[in-house]
């Protein structure tokens, strides 16, 4: 179910939405991604990135920040040569996130932990991968430089 908000700043590249809390919502989400790809005009290679790493983290909150209930809000945004996806979600708990100690790979499928993999592919994918937790609200941020992908 999409959210009602839908915001598009053309002067800065920026498009806004919010997506329900739910795995349906996804292509909801994927659409959104498109939208924004075809008025940048985007490359399929810079396409399938931000595809993958929009999938990869709003499933993630959608998992594992069970606490909240409200939609979450996710933007992208063309600026200085690099685009910007963020993930927004309130009212939730704090996450744990480690990022730096991806999954052993090397490992036998039978002995690996779950998780992680997924967001060991985005870090692969992005240039930049953070994380914010203030006043109950949860942001991600993935960074891809343009300079080096075909646009």
């Amino acid at each position: 179910m999409r959210g009602a908000a839908c915001a598009s700043d053309a002067a800065r590249n920026v498009m806004k939405e919010s997506f329900g809390r739910n795995l349906d919502s996804l292509d909801d989400l994927f659409r959104f991604v498109e939208r924004f790809a075809e008025t940048q005009e985007l490359g399929e290679g810079v396409l399938f990135v931000v595809r993958l790493a929009a999938e990869e983290l709003f499933t993630n909150l959608v998992r594992h920040n069970t606490g909240g209930s409200n939609a979450i809000d996710v933007s992208l945004d063309r600026e200085e040569g690099q685009l910007v996806i963020r993930l927004v979600d309130f009212d939730v708990d704090p996450v744990v996130v480690d990022p730096d100690h991806p999954p052993d790979t090397a490992l036998p499928l039978a002995e690996r932990t779950p998780g992680g993999l997924g967001i060991h592919l985005v870090k692969s994918m992005v240039d930049s991968l953070t994380y914010e937790y203030d006043h109950r609200t949860f942001r991600v941020t993935a960074i891809k430089k343009l300079e080096d992908a075909h646009v």
